[in-house]
Order: structure tokens, then sequence, then C-alpha cells
């Protein structure tokens, strides 16, 4: 039997099998109903309810006759924040959809900080953290710009550390021990400045996406803050929410 992820059970399953089939060829069948019931250990409306999703996502068609087979989401560029069962890097989400991510460090650097990100990360005003801003690219196209925010003091490593490859968050888990736990994300639109329109090769004014994300630690503080600005015609955001208890 295939262990799912801890979580509501159609959550769990409807994730292992997003990795399972983003590493199948399009056009392969899935397996049977019956069969994955059994492997997941789940009844037959648990998986329905995890393949819909899927199907949803366009990462499945279901084909009378045929059975669900493989597809490839119309965008493939998909900016995902999911929280449910883990806090995961973007490149890392990225890199098991089986695209090619590039990363282009824009600023690595120890400044104070502003009022905004002090106050996300309960800091004092001017009060040392490392900015990193990135490019991030999807299959040799520029997807978004995100600026990230650390307390300097607790992870002085990240003003140093080699970011063209990997994940900030694989990085904090590695280093420092990290708890990821808990994550506050606001989504609204803004407009692309010159030089963002530059990076992004759009035309100026056009608007974007911004994703901001708060990570906390189990008991609440704050550990890192970003906001990613996003080119809406090859993104999305997607978001799962899980009420685990009252």
């Amino acid at each position: 039997m295939t262990a799912a992820t801890a979580g509501p059970k159609y959550l769990s399953v409807r994730e292992h099998l997003r990795r399972r089939v983003a590493a199948m060829p399009e056009g392969a069948l899935l397996p049977p109903e019956p069969l994955l019931c059994t492997e997941y250990g789940v009844s037959r409306i648990t998986l329905r309810r995890a393949v819909d999703g899927l199907v949803a996502d366009g990462h499945l068609v279901r084909e009378q006759g045929r059975g669900t087979y493989v597809t490839r989401p119309a965008i493939r560029h998909e900016y995902r924040e999911s929280f449910v069962h883990r806090i995961a890097g973007w490149s890392s989400v990225m890199a098991e959809q089986g695209a090619q991510v590039g990363t282009t460090v824009l600023q690595q650097r120890v400044v104070p900080a502003s009022a905004a990100v002090a106050a996300e990360l309960a800091l004092e005003v001017a009060t040392d953290v490392v900015e990193l801003e990135r490019l991030r690219s999807v299959d040799g196209a520029p997807n978004h710009v995100a600026h990230s925010f650390l307390p300097a003091a607790r992870y002085p490593m990240a003003a140093e550390e080699d970011f063209t490859e990997g994940s900030l968050y694989d990085f904090l888990r590695r280093e420092y021990g990290a708890d990821l736990a808990h994550a506050r994300i606001v989504v609204d639109v803004g407009t692309a400045a010159p030089d963002e329109a530059d990076l992004l090769r759009v035309a100026a004014g056009s608007p974007l996406l911004v994703v901001r994300t708060t990570v906390r630690d189990s008991a609440g503080h704050p550990l890192v803050h970003s906001f990613s600005r996003l080119r809406p015609d090859v993104s999305q955001v997607e978001f799962e929410v899980s009420v685990t208890g009252r």
C-alpha cells in the first residue's frame, strides 16, 4: 500500500497522485480505480474526489471507454502556494512538475528593515534583515520576481548562500533546522514598473499578480517574509485549505 502524507485523506491522495502523474508521459493511462483504491487504502468516493481535483487542474482527462489519462495543464508555469501538507519552495514544486527552473539573483544584501517588513517579521524598524531578490524563470521564460526578507541575526548565512539553484525554504531547513509550520498569504494586483517590465518582458504598467507570504514557526514567530510579482499570462496561484480542528 502506498502511504499518503498526513492531512485530509483526499488531499493527501491528490498530492501524491499529482507528483505521480507529473513523472508519467502525456497520454499514459492511470491505473483503474479499484487498483488505486487498494493502493492508497481509500474508498472510491475519496479517490474520485482526489482525481476530480487533478482533472480540474488539467493534469488528468477522463474519456469514456478509454479511462483516465495524463495530460498537461494549459498553463504550465504554475506558481503554487500549498501549505496543507508542507511548505515547499517554488523551485522544488516546479521541478516536481518536470519544468526547467532558472534563477537569477538580482540583489542579496543586508539592509535595515523598512516599517512594512519589520511589522511582518516582528522586528524593530531598521533592524538588519537579509534582502534577497530573484528573477525566476520556467522553461526559459521569465515568470516572476521574488523578494524575500529574513532576520540577519537569525539567518546570517543567507547573506552569502548561492541561491541560483534550490529553494530558500530548503536552505532554512537544512542549515538552521527551521520549523516552517504556518503561512499567511495575501494576493492582490499590481502593475509592472519599468525595471520589472524589462525583466519580465512585458510592457511597463502591465498588470501583475502580487503574492505576499509570511511564514511562521509552530509557536507563531515569523521566520521569513516574501512577496512575488508574477506575470498573470503564464502564472497560476493555487491554494489548498484544510480544516483539521476547531
